[in-house]
């Protein structure tokens, strides 16, 4: 990839276009406008409290993340989505339950004024929810052009300069790639044919990918991590990024995993489930929806622990991995988690963690990095899958020859050394031989 030699300045209104109304988006907009009312801090949030270092350490310089590259202010993020059910924002967020009603009514009337748009659903790959807000059309495609307009109308409304798509929908039923799926030809076809292969939130990639705008699936769903997306991002200048945003337990593995491997510290196996009462655990509670989130989670201490290098630390692990719908929960999903490590000369230890967390409050700074990176990517040119913000996801795309790194540090080390390409400063290998000479 080509350093760009200029960075766009971010002029005008940027609008944040979201599938999926639920408890994860309205969070995000309702914590938005917190923050700009001056109600709340956007605590949780790389780019708005992040630092970054530049030259040495002697130079002592270390300004903010927002401060030292060109992202959008949130006084001019526009938002706008679709949703299965037709909620304004204020009614979706006051049932997700998410928020205290204090901080709703402090943003009420924006809240109100956002009301879904029907959104594109095919049952067979959301099975628990009855949609009740739904776009009809003969195909597939049809729909993806309806979503085409929709954009079309938003932007010409809202008068927005730019755009960003981010999936906060549902976990898609479980679903391999195809050879539907290999070119942009084959899949406009394929969804010209109402083919089997093409999930709901392909039809939102699509459509914003050859509208020109960037797209991030916060959902472990295959989405745009297929070969037809990744020609047509290129294609059309998009930046694209993946999958499943890494909040509570699978956060903590990224945490706690690289610092086991660090130590050489060996493990058995690692147990976890979770409780959660939310519209995310009732699409989970189906198990062709469930497996799709089971890839994705499983696949973390593979990649950070590399069993084929360490056989004899970590090539017997026994990893499970359980999620069930408690509705008594809510949003406030309990993930438990139990690991079995060994130590100097085989001696056994365990760790239990019992991690009371808010699901939307760690996904909702996420949302916000995403639409604000992703824009900033877009306006310096840059194309295709960004691994550099592998950081805000649990399953992390990158280039079909490469294996995504899971490893919470590295990522946050190759998301910094981006920024600081992009801008032009030494990046940071931490060597420091140079402070000894």
């Amino acid at each position: 990839m080509r350093k760009p030699a200029s960075i766009a300045p971010p002029k005008g209104k940027l609008g944040v276009l979201i599938p999926g109304m639920g408890a994860v988006s309205t969070t995000f907009i309702a914590g938005v406008e917190l923050v700009r009312k001056g109600l709340a801090q956007p605590v949780g949030s790389l780019t708005q409290l992040g630092t970054i270092r530049l030259g040495k350490r002697t130079e002592g310089r270390s300004p903010l993340i927002k401060d030292f590259v060109k992202l959008e202010k949130l006084e001019n993020l526009v938002f706008a989505g679709w949703d299965l059910f037709p909620d304004s924002a204020y009614e979706a967020a006051s049932k997700a339950g998410v928020l205290d009603p204090r901080h709703l009514e402090q943003v009420k009337p924006l809240l109100n004024s956002i009301r879904p748009l029907p959104a594109a659903f095919d049952p067979e790959y959301v099975r628990n929810l009855e949609a009740t807000h739904v776009k009809s059309a003969d195909t597939k495609y049809d729909l993806a052009l309806q979503i085409k307009e929709d954009i079309r109308q938003f932007r010409k409304r809202s008068g927005c300069d730019r755009l960003v798509m981010v999936w906060c929908g549902s976990t898609e039923t479980f679903h391999t790639p195809h050879a539907v799926h290999r070119t942009p030809g084959k899949l406009e076809q394929a969804m010209k044919e109402n083919h089997a292969a093409i999930a709901p939130s392909m039809l939102y990639a699509w459509a914003a990918i050859t509208s020109g705008i960037p797209f991030a699936n916060g959902a472990p769903n295959l989405t745009v991590d297929i070969p037809a997306f990744h020609e047509l991002a290129r294609e059309h200048n998009v930046p694209i990024c993946g999958k499943d945003f890494k909040t509570g337990q699978t956060l903590l593995k990224t945490i706690l995993a690289p610092g086991f491997k660090a130590r050489m510290l060996g493990m058995n196996g690692w147990f976890s489930t979770n409780i959660l009462g939310n519209r995310d655990g009732e699409v989970l509670d189906d198990p062709a929806a469930f497996k799709t989130k089971e890839e994705s989670k499983l696949g973390v201490l593979e990649y950070i622990l590399q069993p084929k290098l360490y056989p004899m630390l970590y090539g017997e692990i026994h990893h499970k991995v359980r999620i069930n719908y408690y509705p008594p929960r809510g949003d406030n999903k309990e993930g438990w988690d139990n690991i079995d490590i060994f130590g100097w000369l085989g001696y056994p230890m365990q760790i239990k963690v019992d991690f009371l967390c808010r699901d939307s409050i760690l996904a909702a700074p996420i949302v916000l990095d995403l639409v604000l990176f992703l824009d900033l990517a877009q306006r310096a040119g840059l194309r295709g899958i960004q691994e550099w913000l592998s950081f805000y996801f649990k399953s992390p795309m990158c280039a079909p020859e490469l294996y995504p790194e899971h490893d919470l540090f590295i990522q946050l080390m190759k998301l910094k050394n981006t920024l600081r390409w992009l801008m032009g400063e030494d990046l940071i290998t931490h060597l420091g031989q140079e402070y000894y000479d």
